[in-house]
């Protein structure tokens, strides 16, 4: 697993790699425009209700002193609570709306790596069938993270083990991200069953490419080229796994 881990980390560079030298950086822009407009709307949001939570999560406090410390204690952990369930929704819906834009990336990049000739492009009904099938598989995890996510916010309440909270939901979340990248090479051959099944039994692979993942996010410039990017690095270590697996034949790494 920490093995997995870390080639999920290191894969990153492969992956820009491979973007250039396959010259498939114009698949960055389209998602890049919808991820900034989804990260301008969660920002807002998280600004503009951060203070009515903050009232409703504070509201049990009746008496006059302190109450000012108290409200900006509770705006505090209003925006913090908006700002992780933004960015898990936002994850979700970057990953379904640039679903067949990633997939033709990924089967492009698996055609570099296998010398099977790709013959991907972008197709109405494909597209169509990529997003339900990335509806279908963000429905199950979001129902998951979400409950793994609101579990350790209410241990992070708990005294002296409470700031190990940040650090789990963290991995929790990077984890589901990784998978939802991965799942770009594993819809061409696997049910979602069989790609969850992936999934678990190389955890370190999805926590590694989705930290990552979420990092680039969460940073100014950095969430532009989040998708096409993460999805190459997926892609390229999902390519090895399957191939050790026996599902396909890779020929030899060309973008190390």
């Amino acid at each position: 697993m920490i093995n997995d881990f870390f080639d999920g980390l290191k894969s990153y560079g492969r992956a820009f790699r491979a973007i250039s030298k396959l010259g498939l950086w114009g698949y960055t822009l389209i998602p890049a425009l919808i991820t900034l407009g989804l990260m301008g709307l969660i920002g807002f949001s998280a600004y503009g209700f951060s203070d009515s939570l903050g009232r409703l999560i504070t509201g049990w406090w009746r008496w006059d002193w302190g109450a000012d410390v108290i409200a900006s204690i509770g705006s505090w952990i209003g925006g913090i609570v908006i700002g992780i369930i933004g960015v898990l929704i936002l994850k979700y819906i970057v990953l379904i709306v640039v679903a067949p834009f990633m997939s033709i990336l990924s089967e492009k990049v698996e055609s570099k790596l296998t010398g099977v000739k790709s013959t991907s492009s972008f197709k109405l009904s494909k597209a169509i069938k990529d997003m339900l099938r990335g509806l279908r598989l963000a429905l199950r995890n979001i129902s998951r993270e979400l409950f793994f996510t609101l579990l350790l916010l209410l241990v992070g309440l708990i005294p002296l083990i409470g700031f190990i909270s940040p650090i789990l939901i963290f991995i929790v979340q990077s984890y589901y991200a990784g998978f939802g990248n991965t799942d770009y090479t594993m819809e061409r051959r696997f049910t979602v069953k069989q790609s969850v099944n992936f999934a678990r039994q190389h955890k370190g692979l999805m926590i590694g490419n989705g930290t990552v993942f979420m990092a680039l996010l969460m940073t100014g410039v950095g969430f532009l080229i989040a998708p096409p990017l993460a999805t190459v690095a997926a892609t390229l270590e999902s390519v090895e796994r399957l191939e050790e697996a026996g599902y396909l034949e890779a020929q030899d790494d060309v973008f190390v």
